[in-house]
């Protein structure tokens, strides 16, 4: 095999193995994690108004199950 025939055939596994070391450092550390606990860092503001949202869009849409489940209603998710 000539190498320009093996560099086409490394290539591919070389991106993969670089894909997935920039990987490896994902996550919180213990330090961390009282800064992501403080109110500011949540995504909703109030779990009432949550509560209100969903109410409201599962009865349009004659859904259940939460908001990343798709369909019910008249289809158009």
């Amino acid at each position: 095999m000539s190498r320009s025939a093996l560099a086409l055939r490394a290539a591919p596994l070389l991106c993969s193995a670089l894909l997935a070391a920039g990987c490896s450092s994902v996550g919180v550390q213990p330090w961390e994690r009282d800064l992501l606990a403080k109110p500011s860092m949540q995504l909703s503001v109030s779990p009432v108004v949550d509560a209100i949202d969903d109410h409201i869009y599962f009865s349009k849409e004659a859904a259940t199950g939460g908001r990343s489940f798709g369909g019910g209603g008249c289809g158009c998710n």
